[in-house]
């Protein structure tokens, strides 16, 4: 999905919406993420303007970056939020998301973090199994509340997608035999303080293949029709998220697209549409900022040693991701092969492989591109190194939204 806000090239300097990044990364230090607040909102507002033929709500998937500043910016734009902990709940909430806009998603809710949902009032549960169902009955009966729930509901479909991040397949760990949805639903609507509000399917992520989505929406929308054949009172139907980023420059599809694909079928039942998109939000809308420290060569082999490690960025480790990396200020010197590694004692420990990047030296600032999405919120401590600092470019400017950790920082909780 392009954008026409966020990072792009003036004079052969990569700059996020004007602001240059050289300068941005001195102030604040390396590694970096830099956010586009205007890349954020146009992401938004291109779902919103694609489902507008029919009533819907857009929750954005907080596992994707649940950095506040970034919270704040889609809860005022009239984003829901589509969470996955109680954390994820207070996060939410901080961040000026109206409780009725969220859905609780995730296969391993705890009871407290379903009391606190419960507590909270927020618009719906998406249980993904029928004990989950019995618990949330048994919390919001104790509490004098009714609370409207969804099924996830697996349709085994391969979303063609890395294993790791395919959820629709019979193997995967989520939600219910479709098949089963009937039986499980006709249970849960004789149980104390829910309200069957509606089903829910997300086969995925980083989907760039709108076949397997649309296939998961028609199976939904026939069970929707059967379930309101037999009385349900369905308010909702919830198409999940997934769709993918267009890393390696090889196209990836947009909101409209998706929209003009599963309209036609979504347009059958007379029900609220549930889309819930995380890394087309912010995936494009971030990049990774960090400097060359070393250039060495190892028979042949030639290593960038960046202060940017597995660490910071776990996706190619852990995915065998593919991110563009370039340096901020191209200077059109020769291409080598290089490995673009980090600091971290791990062999698996790099951000690209066997990748023709302009000749760089120490000191030089490089950009991994498309890291909103999957990138702070899945770094780590690893060999104690601090989590990276986040900014923001907005109104021209950019701004420290989460300082860099320190030493007393990660011995803070240690008793």
């Amino acid at each position: 999905m392009t954008n026409p806000a966020g990072f792009r090239r003036d004079g052969g300097v990569l700059v996020c919406d004007g602001v240059s990044l050289e300068e941005t990364a001195s102030r604040f230090g390396t590694p970096l993420y830099v956010y586009s607040a205007a890349a954020v909102e146009s992401a938004y507002d291109a779902y919103d303007r694609a489902f507008a033929p029919v009533p819907h709500r857009v929750c954005y998937a907080l596992k994707a970056n649940g950095t506040g500043a970034l919270l704040r910016i889609l809860a005022r734009r009239g984003a829901g939020a589509d969470i996955v902990s109680g954390f994820e709940l207070q996060g939410a909430l901080r961040a000026g998301f109206p409780a009725e806009r969220i859905v609780f998603s995730g296969v391993g809710k705890r009871d407290d973090e379903i009391a606190r949902a419960v507590e909270a009032r927020i618009g719906e549960f998406n249980a993904e199994s029928e004990e989950e169902l019995s618990r949330i009955s048994r919390a919001a009966a104790a509490r004098g509340q009714t609370v409207r729930v969804t099924l996830r509901c697996n349709p085994d479909i391969d979303p063609r997608s890395h294993a790791y991040i395919s959820t629709g397949l019979r193997q995967n760990k989520f939600g219910v035999d479709i098949a089963l949805a009937p039986d499980i639903l006709g249970r849960a609507r004789r149980l104390p303080g829910l309200e069957v509000s509606g089903v829910q399917c997300h086969i995925g992520s980083q989907i760039t293949d709108l076949a397997p989505i649309t296939q998961a929406v028609r199976e939904l929308v026939a069970l929707s029709r059967r379930l309101l054949d037999e009385g349900f009172a369905l308010k909702t139907i919830d198409i999940g998220g997934g769709l993918g980023v267009d890393y390696e420059g090889k196209g990836a599809s947009a909101p409209d697209g998706l929209a003009g694909a599963v309209l036609p079928f979504l347009r059958e039942v007379p029900l609220t549409v549930l889309v819930e998109p995380g890394r087309s939000i912010v995936g494009p809308a971030g990049a990774l900022l960090t400097r060359v420290l070393y250039v060495k060569e190892n028979r042949g082999k030639r290593f960038v040693i960046v202060d940017a490690g597995m660490n910071d960025l776990v996706r190619p480790a852990l995915y065998s991701a593919f991110h563009r990396i370039e340096p901020v200020v191209a200077r059109g010197g020769e291409a080598r092969r290089v490995d673009v590694v980090g600091p971290v004692c791990e062999t698996g420990d790099f951000l690209a492989r066997d990748r023709d990047l302009e000749t760089v030296g120490p000191g030089d600032l490089l950009a991994v591109r498309d890291t909103g999405a999957y990138g702070v919120v899945m770094a780590s401590n690893y060999n104690m190194r601090p989590r990276p600092a986040e900014a923001l470019v907005e109104g021209g400017t950019a701004r420290l939204i989460r300082r860099r950790e320190t030493f007393d920082d990660l011995v803070r909780n240690e008793e």
